[in-house]
């Protein structure tokens, strides 16, 4: 079984910046992938960026590109979110979920197997 914690989160002002990491505990599948999704109170969870660690290769939504940059530690052990430009609007839980079914998009959170608890980001204005 994969564990993932997200760390990061809190509260920053509109413009500003945060990096989430998400850490795991077992081994990830080199040819897999990780994504960041965000969920608000409300709505559907929202696939952010992935990353396939084969490559790598990253793939972003059009609602965080050239804001958000995910990338990952040497070890594969931590995933991590650079956020810049924050608005408001990004507002919500952060998850990070890992070990995607073979097939699928990567923005759709019913394909992974593992999810961490999440962490908040607040963006005030």
């Amino acid at each position: 079984q994969v564990q993932l914690v997200e760390t990061g989160g809190g509260l920053v002002e509109a413009g500003g910046s945060l990096r989430l990491a998400c850490a795991t505990s077992e081994y990830t599948y080199s040819t897999n992938y990780m994504t960041w999704f965000r969920q608000a109170p409300g709505k559907e969870r929202e696939g952010l960026a992935s990353i396939y660690t084969a490559g790598p290769m990253s793939f972003y939504d059009d609602s965080v590109k050239g804001r958000f940059t995910i990338s990952q530690d040497e070890a594969r052990t931590t995933l991590y979110l650079q956020m810049n430009s924050l608005k408001p609007e990004d507002t919500a839980m952060y998850y990070c979920a890992a070990d995607k079914q073979y097939g699928g998009s990567w923005y759709d959170a019913s394909v992974y197997n593992y999810w961490g608890p999440g962490t908040q980001v607040t963006v005030s204005s």
